[in-house]
């Protein structure tokens, strides 16, 4: 082969290599190609959300808690109990084992027991209230919905969210009342990417709320897996009849990460969860609790 000869070859060589590296590149810029069945609206997308999630009542987990504000860091081992659509038990105890709080909202009524100032908080179940716990204002609905890994939606329009492909995942926007607008990111579960849309279970990866253009709360749902029923809930002493589990058998996945932030005031929070259930049996009492004696109450008038 002549100098010349070997020197074109060269050159060939040279740009099937940089040809196949700018393809490379090319491929994971584009990301995932989208599932063969592609959901025709946002609203078919949120229905499949629900319909991924619908076995699921509620869920018991129990989590490690770590959470930057204004008001410096705050760690610690969460128990939380969570029941549609607003009903929530959060259970806080130090990394030493030592109770800090005691969170219960029934929908309707908010109670915080604080055993270390031995004060007894109580008033109506809503986003203020609850952020004395998690500090973040969230309401217990949509808090919920988060830990069951659904997105909360907005009110809008029937037929109003837009939908598309970005990189890997389908993103959904709405658009609601007052300013608010929502944005949600889903992805088929990898089994069901070449089935049907109408068969494609769904799971949320990000949810972004916004009003008049300031962000209000983003959340991201992280390391997602199946969950099992939780067990009937046995007597030890066997004077009570077993209480059964809150729903029907549920093996849908859930998030072993949840990261929620609230930017316009500060808030950092995340939930690293363990052991996660659904459909947990449910007490008497579960969602409530009493002041205990020798406890000051304090009425707490947050607004909405």
């Amino acid at each position: 082969m002549t100098s010349e000869a070997a020197a074109s070859e060269s050159v060939r060589a040279e740009s099937l290599v940089a040809l196949v590296a700018l393809a490379s590149a090319a491929l994971v810029s584009c990301g995932r190609p989208p599932p063969a069945s592609r959901f025709p609206t946002g609203d078919a997308a949120l229905a499949r959300m629900h319909d991924s999630q619908a076995c699921s009542r509620g869920v018991r987990a129990e989590a490690k808690l770590d959470y930057i504000g204004p008001r410096g860091r705050l760690r610690g081992d969460v128990l939380y109990l969570m029941s549609v659509p607003d009903r929530v038990r959060l259970d806080l105890f130090s990394p030493f084992g030592a109770m800090l709080s005691t969170l219960t909202s029934d929908g309707e009524r908010f109670s915080l027991l604080d055993p270390r100032q031995k004060r007894f908080f109580y008033g109506p179940a809503n986003a203020c209230n609850l952020a004395r716990f998690t500090q973040v204002s969230l309401p217990p609905a949509v808090l919920v919905d988060l830990l069951r890994g659904e997105a909360p939606v907005l009110v809008h329009p029937q037929g109003s969210a837009t939908i598309s492909w970005d990189r890997d995942r389908y993103v959904v926007r709405i658009a609601s009342t007052r300013g608010a607008s929502e944005r949600v990111e889903l992805e088929p579960l990898p089994e069901d990417v070449a089935r049907p849309w109408t068969e494609q279970r769904v799971r949320v990866l990000k949810v972004h709320v916004e009003q008049y253009g300031v962000p209000l709360y983003t959340v991201e749902l992280l390391d997602h897996a199946p969950a099992k029923t939780a067990a009937p809930r046995v007597d030890p002493d066997g004077l009570e009849p077993p209480i059964p589990p809150s729903g029907p058998s549920c093996d849908a996945e859930l998030p072993r990460r949840v990261h929620i932030e609230v930017p316009s005031e500060g808030h950092d929070l995340v939930l690293a969860v363990s052991e996660v259930s659904h459909n947990p049996p449910l007490a008497s009492g579960s969602f409530s609790q009493e002041r205990p004696a020798g406890v000051r109450s304090e009425f707490s008038p947050c607004g909405p």
